[in-house]
């Protein structure tokens, strides 16, 4: 095939079948999957039809012809196109899909709907992502947190040089400067206390269940079950709409966390805060997580107070609008404006920008702005 030919070939295939021009073999199959989702979307569902057959024939030519991550795209835009949620209730449906994150946060959505003959199909394309995610972003985390639990734990009395802070060392050593040998003299080493077993920092993680959310349910479910495992945090891991969950007994096996979840509900944050201000025994040791985009179906003021109160006990609480990769979300401004004016920052993070946004959190730092969708931007 010549490059005009080529040219003609890929137009076609984008400009679909009102475009002039025939296609063949592989192309006419591709461009047949293509026809049934993005053609005649005036007639809702009428490019797949409701035959679950058709539909997991459909699914296996996708997988053929595109590569996974358009695959994942078009998964979720048939999804959101042609009204397949109830079909997903079909056990050869979920063994048709490609997993991702978007799938699950469908799962999810269905809840109680699933049959008893798809939970173990939907239990396993969960536990395939969940897998995905901690192969992707577990080592990372337990890196970045462990590595800031260790420095924030300070000693006078540090028993290796490796153990040495030497910047708070010299500062606080700045008074013993010699200017004739241009150097400083300490009297006192500042360390860090490394191989800490005991309880270090409290962790509460509270994550909106709202239907605008499941990617971040499903994310803050994954580091929620990493946090957990580590000896130094105590991690505890609340779900809420109108009502509160807490599963933290659960955070052994993040599969199980996700399936606690009840995604698709009204919202009353207040009440989630109420609940969560129970958990804090230590409040200047505790960082309160909120994964929310302040849609408060409750009462505001209350809500604003209770963080207020939560933050003037020594309680570090970040507000996260999302913890996806699907980049500025929406949310309510007014509430994150309230917050930011107490002091309290409310963006969005990326998963990959999470173990970052917690090793800073741990020491206190400011966060890395370029790494995360701050409001306004």
């Amino acid at each position: 095939m010549d490059g005009e030919d080529e040219r003609l070939r890929r137009w076609r295939l984008v400009l679909g079948s009102a475009a002039e021009g025939t296609l063949e073999g592989a192309d006419a199959r591709m461009d047949a999957a293509l026809t049934a989702l993005y053609d005649g979307q005036e007639r809702r569902g009428a490019g797949l039809g409701a035959s679950a057959p058709r539909v997991a024939r459909w699914l296996g030519d996708i997988r053929e012809y595109f590569p996974a991550g358009v695959v994942r795209v078009m998964q979720k835009d048939a999804v959101e196109r042609l009204d397949l949620t109830r079909l997903l209730l079909e056990p050869e449906m979920l063994e048709a899909v490609e997993p991702d994150v978007h799938l699950v946060g469908t799962l999810l959505s269905l809840g109680r709907l699933l049959p008893e003959r798809a939970r173990e199909s939907a239990r396993a394309v969960v536990r395939t992502v969940v897998r995905e995610l901690e192969a992707r972003l577990t080592r990372r985390t337990l890196t970045a947190v462990s590595g800031a639990l260790d420095r924030s734990a300070r000693t006078h009395r540090p028993r290796r040089v490796a153990e040495v802070d030497w910047n708070r060392t010299i500062r606080a050593n700045l008074r013993n400067y010699l200017p004739e040998r241009k150097t400083v003299v300490p009297s006192r080493l500042v360390g860090y206390a490394r191989g800490q077993r005991a309880v270090q920092r409290e962790v509460v993680l509270a994550v909106d269940q709202s239907g605008s959310m499941a990617a971040s349910v499903v994310y803050a479910g994954v580091f929620a079950a990493v946090l957990a495992s580590m000896r130094s945090l105590r991690t505890s891991f609340v779900a809420f709409d109108t009502a509160v969950a807490d599963l933290t007994d659960r955070l052994g096996d993040p599969v199980d966390v996700l399936f606690g979840t009840q995604l698709g509900g009204g919202t009353d944050v207040n009440r989630a805060v109420a609940y969560c201000q129970n958990l804090v025994t230590r409040p200047a040791d505790t960082i309160f997580l909120l994964v929310s985009d302040l849609y408060e179906g409750g009462p505001r003021e209350q809500m604003l107070r209770r963080i207020a109160t939560m933050t003037a006990a020594g309680v570090q609480v970040i507000v996260l609008l999302a913890l996806s990769d699907e980049g500025m979300p929406q949310y309510d401004h007014d509430n994150a404006a309230a917050l930011a004016a107490m002091g309290v920052p409310a963006f969005a993070c990326t998963p990959d920008a999470f173990p970052d946004l917690m090793a800073a959190a741990i020491e206190r730092r400011t966060y890395d702005q370029g790494r995360v969708y701050t409001p306004g931007r």
